[in-house]
């Protein structure tokens, strides 16, 4: 009773230290957060918990098991054959998880002109052509896809793949490193203060990549034409007309495996959508799962999915029916590259070989956006989701989303996402040196890389479990 006592009068004294800081024009410990409209379910104890029955579900060695099945195809570089594959191979997954209405999102993707053409134009190709959804291109991570032919692969930026008759042909994506886009990739630039190491480009060279097979299996070049990119649906129980968004781009670049860049996020999406399909368990209300592509020529299968899908949101049909082909977005959640926080390269350029201590899973809104307020607080509600379900790593929670499939979304419905470091200030700057480069390969990364993608994957299924109102059969 006494030790009660105690903690009632620290409690009442520290309300009142914020309090009087924030009369005497001074911010508060932590200022108040604005909530978005999102359930949040009443806490329940653990032994009766179904988040964490769900986050027990999650496995390390299924989570690789994923990522690694994803490296058969390489670096699944859009508008080639081994993209098509992948994307057949996401969808059997799926579906053997017994993820309902597994379906397909198709649109014409045309590469934007390269950049520096004597003919200046814009959002074509040099034959002509159009820019896919009439969606202007946007860095992803890396500058927009520009198709050359092999006498073309002198041209500024320089396609260094042609080399020793190696020739990328068409597609190539990300000659030069693209600009830090800032708040949610409008402009106005990220930090870079201190050691933060120097950029890193896009590999667009074959012969630095030592692996012979997966040399020949990345060799096929991009041509432009018909993408297609593939999603599931958890339907609510109860207001199947409503539903989040969890995704993460499936495509790649940098002539490796795309292990990280975005196995890692892909896998993640995957094994949300096998625990939550299963038929013991249920949602009050739905959850899309969806593995985006062309991420690294601008998002553009994400900005095709709003242009095509924005206006069909909480529209029942056929009418009557009580079935919502596109339920109302509540929040959208994306994951890319989960693996490496390794801190940031030393004097000499090198980074330390293992995770460090301090290593974390970044949560970021971007404060610029129509949504801000809403984003913000969802990425906070992550941050406690982490600290009570998460087994491994700490959310840190940023305000600089940008280059990345959610930021199409922020100013339609709250939007995050879950990175393994700041993208701006630290992915940018060279935190990561697998980013887009030869080395991102599955053999790369330690069970502590992996097991930081893990973390996310808590995160992200505590965080939907309670606002989906998840249930699992007795």
């Amino acid at each position: 009773m006494i030790r009660s006592s105690r903690w009632m009068v620290v409690g009442v004294l520290v309300a009142a230290s914020v309090a009087v800081g924030s009369a005497q024009g001074q911010s508060p410990v932590q200022p108040p957060i604005v909530q978005p409209p999102i359930v949040q379910p009443a806490v329940q104890l653990a032994a009766d918990d179904p988040v964490r029955a769900l986050v027990g579900q999650l496995d390390l060695e299924k989570y690789k098991a994923t990522i690694k099945g994803l490296t058969q195809f390489g670096d699944r570089r859009q508008g080639t054959d081994r993209n098509r594959a992948a994307v057949d191979w996401i969808e059997a997954q799926l579906k053997s998880y017994g993820c309902s209405n597994v379906a397909r999102v198709k649109y014409d993707y045309q590469p934007p002109a390269p950049r520096g053409a004597a003919s200046g134009a814009t959002g074509a190709t040099a034959g002509g052509g159009r820019a896919a959804a009439g969606n202007p291109p946007s860095s992803a991570g890396s500058a927009a896809s520009a198709p050359t032919t092999a006498g073309q692969a002198g041209r500024a930026g320089g396609a260094r793949g042609a080399a020793a008759g190696a020739g990328r042909g068409a597609g190539a994506e990300g000659d030069a490193p693209a600009p830090a886009q800032g708040r949610g990739g409008r402009g106005g630039g990220s930090p870079t203060k201190g050691n933060r190491g120097a950029a890193i480009g896009v590999n667009n060279d074959p012969l630095k990549q030592p692996d012979e097979k997966v040399r020949a299996l990345d060799m096929q070049a991009s041509t432009p034409g018909l993408r297609e990119e593939v999603y599931c649906t958890k339907i609510g129980t109860t207001h199947p007309e409503e539903m989040y968004i969890v995704g993460g781009h499936m495509d790649g670049i940098g002539f490796a495996e795309a292990a990280n860049d975005n196995g890692s996020g892909t896998a993640i999406v995957m094994e949300l959508a096998r625990i939550f399909s299963q038929p013991s368990v249920q949602t009050e209300r739905s959850i899309r799962f969806i593995l985006w592509n062309n991420e690294e020529t601008g998002l553009n299968g994400a900005r095709a999915y709003i242009e095509q899908r924005r206006e069909l949101q909480g529209k029942e049909d056929p009418a009557g029916s009580g079935k919502y082909p596109e339920p109302k977005w509540l929040a959208m959640i994306q994951h890319d590259m989960m693996l490496f926080d390794h801190g940031m390269p030393r004097a000499d350029g090198t980074l330390p070989p293992e995770q460090r201590p301090e290593a974390d899973v970044n949560v970021e809104f971007a404060d610029s956006s129509k949504l801000a307020n809403e984003s913000g607080a969802m990425a906070w509600q992550f941050r406690a989701a982490n600290d009570r379900y998460a087994t491994d790593y700490p959310v840190t929670v940023g305000n600089r989303m940008s280059n990345t499939d959610s930021v199409p979304f922020q100013d339609v419905c709250p939007s995050i996402s879950l990175r393994e470091l700041e993208r701006g200030s630290q992915v940018g700057a060279g935190w990561d040196p697998h980013w887009h480069q030869p080395t991102d390969m599955f053999a790369n990364f330690s069970d502590k890389d992996f097991k930081l993608g893990l973390t996310a994957a808590q995160t992200t299924l505590a965080w939907v479990a309670q606002n989906a109102g998840a249930k699992t059969a007795k």
